[in-house]
């Protein structure tokens, strides 16, 4: 298995580039299931979650005719299979957004229970509720989601709470639904919003995008797909958190700021100097850290994609910080692995309390989730001496290249083959 290698205390200095959205990216494919055309993605990121999300789109009978560097073409016209098996879903909880379009176009679908982080329970069942409240029939058998639907139909159904793939999985199955459905309580992220608009210019009548509701006037087809990705919020604030970590200079480009507010806003309490530009941010510290609170919440909240990596900031800041986390019950997996760094933390509950240190020290570590694994390199890159990082595996799941991209700033930072 392959480890990520880092000798640390080199201040980040340089230029990088974000790539495309990894979580724009995956409904935009699994949309495609929709079109019946041949359908064009850009600016996609070469990470792992994609490419599985494509080997299950083949499986499904897609035919990719081009994948070269961040463009895709793929043609979903023969859709000749309706399952999804655990083989291609276990690594990936996204592989749930072929649902509701299966459901859509075939009027069946089998989806093994999706796999993906250990970051606690990110349950399906706001996916199954919103779909048979559409008129789907689904039930839960060895391992799978089993469904039919003769014909969808618009309703009007309220989430229990706010889900970003479940709002996704619904609206998609609604597109092509009869008659008029109302989703309450959606998801506000870009990546939802986005997907509407990618939607509704292929045929699509969805308004409400950006907000808690969503008003959906079924259609009897769409048009092929032809999107480029916008950045990845999450890959821009994980570089921006390099940068201050390592007392570094770093202009991050091709991103976008609006996307990124309450981080920003963090990060300038934390006594890290911003500089904006409409599509860039440059990120410069040169003196001490200072504690900052944060408490993770949905868009247009703190994202609980950016609290690991907030937290290996905060354990060099001058006092203490709180981090509360709500929207996920298990995702402090990383303290322990800081801790063996010499952080000081103290979990109490979905609350962690980190008193800075005056150092970091370079250890064996194991990564247990994507952004878990991002908070332990930016962690080495600011540690005396050398952290090897096993399991590196889940970084693959959603940064492109982050190794090359680090060592052009100028990280001692290499991959070990396994």
């Amino acid at each position: 298995m392959d480890k990520i290698c880092i000798e640390g205390g080199r201040p980040l200095k340089g230029t990088v580039r974000i790539s495309g959205a990894k979580n724009a990216v995956l409904p935009a494919l699994a949309a495609t299931l929709l079109t019946g055309g041949k359908n064009e993605i850009t600016n996609i990121p070469r990470v792992r979650d994609v490419l599985t999300l494509v080997k299950l789109l083949e499986d499904l009978g897609c035919k990719t005719e081009s994948f070269e560097g961040d463009r895709i073409v793929l043609d979903s016209a023969q859709i000749h299979n309706h399952k999804a098996p655990y083989d291609l879903v276990k690594t990936m909880r996204a592989s749930c957004l072929v649902l509701g379009p299966l459901l859509a176009r075939l009027g069946k679908a089998e989806v093994s229970l999706p796999g993906g982080c250990a970051i606690g329970a990110r349950p399906i069942d706001l996916h199954i509720k919103g779909l048979r409240a559409l008129g789907a029939e689904l039930r839960i058998e060895g391992g799978y989601i089993k469904g039919r639907a003769d014909k969808l139909k618009g309703a009007r159904f309220c989430f229990d709470s706010t889900t970003v793939t479940g709002t996704m999985n619904v609206m998609m199955a609604a597109v092509l639904a009869d008659g008029e459905t109302i989703l309450e309580n959606v998801a506000r992220e870009p990546e939802v919003t986005f997907l509407a608009d990618v939607l509704n210019r292929c045929g699509a009548k969805i308004e409400g995008g950006g907000t808690d509701t969503l008003v959906i006037q079924g259609v009897s087809s769409l048009k092929p797909i032809h999107c480029a990705i916008f950045p990845d919020r999450i890959e821009a604030a994980t570089y921006m958190v390099a940068a201050a970590i390592t007392g570094g200079d770093v202009e991050v480009t091709h991103c976008l700021p609006q996307h990124l507010e309450p981080v920003l806003l963090k990060m300038k309490e934390a006594g890290v100097e911003l500089t904006e530009g409409d599509h860039s941010v440059r990120v410069r510290r040169s003196g001490s850290l200072q504690p900052t609170n944060i408490i993770t919440q949905p868009y247009p909240g703190f994202a609980t994609d950016i609290q690991a990596q907030f937290m290996a900031l905060m354990t060099l800041a001058e006092g203490q910080s709180v981090i509360t986390e709500t929207v996920f019950e298990n995702r402090f997996l990383h303290a322990a692995e800081l801790k063996r760094m010499g952080a000081n933390i103290l979990l109490d509950g979905h609350t962690a309390i980190v008193t800075g240190v005056k150092k970091l020290s370079g250890a064996p570590v194991m990564a247990t989730d994507l952004r878990a694994s991002a908070s332990l390199v930016l962690a080495g890159l600011a540690a005396e001496g050398e952290t090897v990082i096993s399991r590196v595996y889940h970084i693959d799941r959603g940064y492109e290249t982050m190794e090359d991209k680090m060592s052009r700033l100028g990280a001692a930072i290499r991959r070990v083959r396994a």
